[in-house]
């Protein structure tokens, strides 16, 4: 059965930095459109990040510039880099995959609050 686990979240202090991985199983992970998305409490779930199979990326205007989406497809691993993090981006992340038809599973998440 598909599993997507996360891992990487935490406690930061703003400006600083944390890099969350996306472990995919019981799918052949290269086929797959991934993304990242965030629920902030009391907030719409945001799609943060997204990435294809071939590698090409597209961000949200809130994180252009400070966030990297990658992936490892040797690994099944998707990768989210976020640096210069704002006590705005701390929300529950999760990997989701793209079924061709949108996004169509959702990991269960890991917290991240950027807070001094």
């Amino acid at each position: 059965q598909v599993q997507l686990v996360e891992s990487g979240g935490g406690l930061v202090q703003p400006g600083g930095s944390l890099r969350l991985s996306c472990a995919a199983s019981g799918m052949i992970f290269s086929f797959y459109d991934m993304g990242w998305y965030r629920r902030a409490p009391g907030k719409q779930r945001e799609l943060v990040a997204s990435i294809s199979n071939g590698g090409s990326t597209n961000y949200a205007d809130s994180v252009k510039g400070r966030f990297t989406i990658s992936r490892d497809n040797a690994k099944n691993t998707m990768y989210l880099q976020m640096n210069s993090l704002k006590p705005e981006d701390t929300a529950v992340y999760s990997c989701a995959r793209n079924s061709g038809r949108g996004f169509d599973f959702w990991g269960k998440g890991t917290q991240v609050t950027v807070s001094s």
